[in-house]
């Protein structure tokens, strides 16, 4: 540990004004405790998509050039550590497909176009985040069950979205959801394999075959 790093343990621990105050060289304790879990999340996203290594507390540690005291600063466990990144990945594809879907206007075709667009654009942008979201988070025992119930939650979005672009259609919602789990299934597995290289598909393609199942399903 360094000298400076070693002197903020040692006035946490012991007290003083660092502590007394909140504030250590000018940074408050709310948000050096906020800025170190942002770099263990980041630290678990790069691990976790190395296929070549396995995802342990001591790589992400070292990774995001933290002691293991400071891991247990935000998370109990690695596994809470994983189900952190996998939630904070399906916020961001909501919060982006949901505005994309927003700002196309009112034609129900630019809407899922750009939606689908929104969620593809991000993969390609950042093919990690793809990776451990569809692929390693279903091959990990522990998070199998948070996995599931992110893609239920996904293909409920879906029906809510079809319910909101066809508001004066006459089917039921009941159908709606059955339409959900078929798209956000399909989709889940196309990715899947579009990420791991056994489909050859440029985005575009994976953006028209999408969009074109969600127009057949609620359409």
């Amino acid at each position: 540990m360094s000298g400076s790093a070693a002197e903020t343990e040692r006035r946490e621990k012991v007290g003083g004004m660092a502590v007394q105050s909140g504030v250590y060289r000018g940074v408050p304790a709310e948000e050096r405790v906020a800025e170190r879990r942002s770099r263990l999340m980041a630290a678990t996203l790069a691990v976790w998509a190395d296929a070549s290594t396995s995802t342990t507390m001591t790589r992400i540690c070292a990774e995001a050039g933290l002691t293991e005291r400071y891991f247990y600063e935000s998370f109990r466990n690695l596994d809470e550590a994983l189900t952190a990144v996998l939630d904070a990945i399906a916020v961001e594809i909501e919060e982006r497909s949901t505005a994309a879907s927003e700002a196309a206007g009112d034609d129900p075709t630019a809407r899922v176009l750009a939606s689908v667009r929104a969620f593809v654009e991000l993969l390609v942008e950042e093919p990690r985040k793809g990776r451990v979201a569809i692929i390693e988070a279903g091959a990990m025992p522990a998070l199998r069950h948070r996995r599931t119930e992110l893609l239920h939650h996904f293909a409920r979005r879906s029906a809510e979205e079809a319910r909101t672009i066809w508001a004066d259609r006459e089917r039921s919602e009941h159908d709606d959801e059955i339409a959900g789990a078929l798209f956000i299934g399909g989709m889940a597995e196309l990715i899947a394999r579009w990420l791991n290289g056994s489909l050859e598909a440029t985005p575009d393609e994976i953006v028209d075959a999408a969009s074109r199942s969600f127009l057949g399903l609620y359409g």
